[in-house]
């Protein structure tokens, strides 16, 4: 029998949050249960019964009292808390305290800064009074280009706090990738950043605000926040404030209570085709969901220190900021976890005596790689949890881990998206953790893994959906009339039933692992991206005529994505166009979306409609046969599939492509992928609905 790398001790269960919850049901309502699996049932068929708890233990502050929990249960279009009103920001400052801050933060130059609680209500209310003078009022979008520094967090907390609904990128990507966001939205202010360093390196972002101040004429004030040069002077831009000048002096909070279904941000999340898709969540949705996860699945309350590494772009920023929902401090870093080693991060978490310390698999992977011992470069005698999330952490990174952190630490990776801005699997401090494996299914999400006919399976690999509504589900998608586009994203496999896009095997024991996106879109180290915004920078080029790409991400194996390109007549790919490619994919997306191989090939797989076959390429190149992936008669060019087929059986035996003419074939290698080639795990088929 498999045996646990890591049990509970009963001090850890008895101190767990989920048995205070546990608890309170049996006290408060007279249920109990015999264990986490029939917890969790209860929870995903009592829909009312469960979320009704979640509010009422944690006591969610709001100016109507809740009494109906779920007027609809319709997926999607569920109804959640009709005619609560309340506010996100009442829920983070109700836990405003003199005995601990509430902000640690460091940037890669390893400057430190403290923000206590009584400072954070302060910034927070003169922004938002500095807002209200521009004109800023419920509804109204103000958007930011800032990095992970507490100055976006006071900047999402003021806007938030006036009903006006938060949008953010970060610095880091470029011109394309911003505009196709910011543009669907119409903003009314920009809060920038004047520049960042990342890698040691010094990035000017003056330059790049002003690009965008001209593609977003809807955008009337700029607020210019100090990144760079603290001096950064704000003339040279019209109609802008500083920083300093918006959040002085001391004014009330006057908190805008607003509808639970009331917009709060709006995230993005690309898909296949198309601009990146503008998903709505609410203000109480989030209070609810990021609750519920953050205090019963991660563990943390007052007196923790939560770090989770992340750009202020990745959904994770938004969930490191539900710390401050359950009182926790939330320790961010501003820079480069790779510069000047691998270790910055792990000196960061040790020096602030951090004690959940979260990232996204790609770093930890990386840090096995560069041979990091944690435990020699930092005292982690306050760390008593770790999280994982971006993309599936194999059973060698869990190992990793416990050899080279601590063997009594509880390893927590956790699995969701940007599109509910939740977790779906995860895990809780009262399970024991094997190999690879998530601990468990999350409470309130009926998650179940389902082959292409919608059959249940257990065991077997299958499309991750989930057959219940929860509250931090999308609103909606802004400006999708009729709901088109979301429908289509989540629902058009499984009507009525949320299609995630991700390949999950459920265990017998309850456990969940996840072997990556089942789609075309790309998943970077936890970011993901439409291929269609790669398109635009690639086939901007007049060299190029076509082009197609994907992400071969998979259980085991970092990130793998190949390019390939249709050259016009006459054109070779050079290296000199490769690095011209990569160039313009990293400013128009990011360094993350440079690809690992350029490819020319004579044509592009397309369908009789036209459209990129990029998903039965990318089941091709992970193993599966060409008769399981594509009909030739519905092809434009079916003959095109056979180089793909080829390069698929190449790399399945370890070999380069092949020497090939100017046109067909050049392979430009840039990092090799972790893991090997790749290719499907023995499920993999039957998962698909395959047999």
């Amino acid at each position: 029998m498999e045996m646990p790398a890591w049990r509970p001790s009963p001090e850890t269960m008895r101190a767990a949050k989920l048995t205070a919850f546990s608890d309170w049901l049996a006290r408060e309502r007279g249920l109990r249960f015999a264990d986490y699996d029939a917890l969790w049932r209860w929870s995903v068929e009592d829909l009312e019964g469960f979320w009704g708890a979640i509010w009422d233990c944690f006591a969610i502050p709001c100016a109507t009292p809740r009494s109906r929990v779920l007027a609809s249960a319709s997926m999607p279009g569920a109804q959640w808390f009709p005619g609560v009103t309340m506010n996100y920001v009442d829920q983070v400052f109700r836990h405003a305290t003199t005995a601990c801050p509430a902000i640690i933060s460091r940037n890669e130059a390893g400057e430190n800064r403290e923000m206590s609680w009584a400072e954070l209500h302060r910034q927070v209310s003169a922004l938002a009074a500095s807002l209200r003078a521009m004109g800023v009022t419920r509804g109204d979008r103000v958007v930011a280009y800032l990095p992970n520094i507490p100055e976006t967090t006071v900047a999402f907390l003021a806007v938030a706090g006036i009903g006006a609904i938060w949008s953010a990128c970060s610095p880091d990507m470029g011109r394309i990738a911003v505009v196709d966001r910011f543009r669907q939205i119409a903003p009314k202010v920009l809060i920038a950043v004047d520049g960042y360093d990342y890698g040691g390196k010094a990035h000017d972002r003056r330059g790049l605000i002003r690009e965008l101040l001209g593609a977003l004429p809807s955008i009337e004030h700029l607020i210019l926040v100090p990144g760079r040069d603290a001096g950064a002077d704000c003339g040279e831009f019209t109609a802008a404030r500083s920083w300093a000048s918006v959040t002085a002096g001391n004014v009330p909070l006057t908190i805008e209570h607003v509808p639970f279904a009331h917009p709060l941000w709006v995230v993005y999340s690309s898909g296949t085709t198309g601009l990146p898709k503008p998903i709505v969540h609410s203000h109480g949705g989030i209070v609810v969901e990021h609750v519920k996860m953050t205090a019963l699945h991660l563990d943390i309350g007052p007196g923790d220190r939560f770090h989770w590494f992340s750009s202020s772009g990745w959904i994770m920023w938004n969930c490191q900021m539900a710390g401050l929902l359950v009182g926790a401090t939330i320790c961010i870093y501003d820079g480069n976890p790779g510069w000047p080693d691998w270790g910055a991060l792990w000196r960061f978490v040790g020096e602030t005596r951090v004690t959940f310390f979260g990232a996204g698999a790609a770093f930890f992977l990386s840090c096995l790689k560069a041979r990091i011992e944690p435990n020699s470069l930092a005292d982690l005698t306050a760390l008593r949890a770790i999280g994982s999330t971006g993309s599936p952490l194999p059973p060698e990174g869990y190992q990793w881990i416990y050899d080279q952190v601590r063997k009594d630490i509880w390893l927590n990776p956790i699995s969701g998206g940007t599109d509910f801005a939740g977790c779906f699997v995860g895990g809780v401090p009262t399970l024991p953790v094997y190999l690879g494996e998530m601990q468990c299914r999350c409470l309130g999400a009926r998650v179940e893994a389902w082959d292409e006919a919608g059959k249940p399976l257990i065991d077997d690999v299958g499309e991750l959906v989930c057959r219940a509504p929860m509250p931090s589900m999308p609103l909606m998608f802004w400006n999708d009339p009729g709901d088109a586009r979301y429908r289509e994203s989540y629902f058009d496999m499984y009507p009525g039933i949320w299609r995630h896009g991700d390949w999950i095997r459920i265990t017998p024991r309850g456990g969940a692992i996840i072997y990556g996106r089942s789609d075309a879109t790309i998943n970077r180290h936890g970011i993901r991206m439409g291929t269609s915004e790669l398109y635009r920078a690639v086939e901007e080029l007049p060299e190029i005529i076509d082009s197609l790409v994907v992400d071969l991400e998979y259980l085991g194996r970092e990130s793998y994505m190949p390019l390939f390109v249709v050259m016009r007549p006459g054109r070779e790919l050079t290296p000199e166009l490769e690095a011209t490619l990569r160039e313009r994919i990293k400013l128009a997306l990011s360094a993350r979306h440079v690809p690992n191989e350029i490819l020319a090939v004579t044509e592009i797989p397309r369908t009789l409609s036209g459209k990129k076959m990029e998903l039965p390429v990318k089941k091709l190149l992970l193993g599966q046969a060409i008769d399981q992936v594509a009909n030739p008669d519905a092809m434009a060019n079916p003959a095109s599939l056979q180089w793909f087929v080829d390069f698929a059986a190449r790399r399945g035996a370890g070999e380069r492509a092949p020497p090939a003419g100017p046109s067909q074939g050049r392979r430009s290698q840039q990092t090799e992928p972790l893991g090997g080639q790749p290719q499907s795990p023995p499920a993999l088929g039957r998962g698909l609905g395959g047999g």
